[in-house]
């Protein structure tokens, strides 16, 4: 079996048919059905029942074309490494927006000034977008803050991120020392969109706490989050070190209770890690 024949059975997977995939890779229909054949009678399996004129995949197909993918995806990976290797590297990282607007770049500035050679590609998004890309493999590695719960994803924690409730000035919050946690309930609260890893970790803390809250804003930047509660419109829970700065709004203590989360480099199982992207892993550890 060959990468080509992996390339028509996941083509003729994919289309559900076998004109459409010989349309699909330039080639004739004979030739995909010639492949589709020797491979079931090669290991004497059925990858496609055939009802109506129409193809249906099978148990085992459905279980063969996960390893096909794998197979070929690796392959044009080993392909591309080769072809390139004279050239200058590439990695593609990416991270959550807590991690990238605070953290990131001077990891990436120090090893690029280390590294002149190797180009670094950086995309920044909330957590539940880049655990997309890297399950896509658009992504080499990323650092986020979210929680992992896909299998095909391996996260190691890398950093204890302190995190702090803010609200504004005039708030009554701020005229005190500190506050229970129960203080919290029903109070106006400015989150971050779906999918950020710093809005799960304030839901769920509230729930856990059963503490219910009102939702009033949602924003996509901690800036635009940091903004609403200076201006009085709810409070809100953010990493430390992106408020340590800010003289707009008052970090507010909770009793008995401190607030932390971990970030997380995660990468697909399946991923090769060369010797550059350990590099690269060494220098995010060393770093944060």
């Amino acid at each position: 079996m060959t990468i080509r024949d992996l390339e028509i059975f996941i083509a003729v997977a994919e289309t559900g048919k076998m004109r459409s995939a010989a349309k699909k890779l330039y080639i004739s229909q004979p030739v995909v059905s010639h492949v589709i054949s020797k491979i079931e009678e090669e290991y004497n399996v059925k990858l496609f029942d055939r009802l109506s004129k129409k193809l249906y995949i099978t148990e085992i197909g459905s279980e063969f074309l996960d390893y096909a993918k794998k197979i070929v995806d690796t392959f044009y990976e080993m392909e591309d490494l080769l072809y390139n290797a004279s050239d200058h590297l590439c990695l593609h990282i990416g991270a959550s927006l807590t991690v990238g607007s605070f953290f990131l770049s001077d990891i990436i500035s120090q090893f690029e000034e280390k590294n002149p050679r190797i180009r670094i590609r950086v995309y920044i998004d909330n957590s539940k977008n880049i655990i997309e890309k890297i399950m896509k493999g658009n992504l080499d590695i990323a650092v986020i803050e979210g929680n992992v719960s896909i299998k095909d994803i391996l996260f190691k924690k890398i950093y204890n991120d302190e995190m702090v409730l803010i609200c504004g000035k005039k708030h009554p919050f701020a005229f005190k020392d500190s506050i229970d946690l129960l203080d919290l309930k029903n109070q106006d609260f400015v989150l971050r969109e779906e999918g950020s890893g710093t809005r799960e970790f304030l839901i769920d803390l509230l729930k856990s706490q059963g503490i219910p809250i009102v939702e009033k804003w949602t924003c996509h930047s901690s800036d635009s989050i940091i903004n609403v509660v200076a201006s009085g419109q709810g409070l809100s829970i953010l990493s430390k070190s992106l408020v340590i700065h800010q003289n707009n709004v008052k970090q507010v203590s909770i009793r008995n209770f401190v607030l932390h989360r971990s970030f997380k480099l995660i990468y697909h199982k399946d991923k090769y890690l060369s010797p550059v992207l350990k590099s690269f892993i060494s220098e995010i550890e060393n770093l944060l």
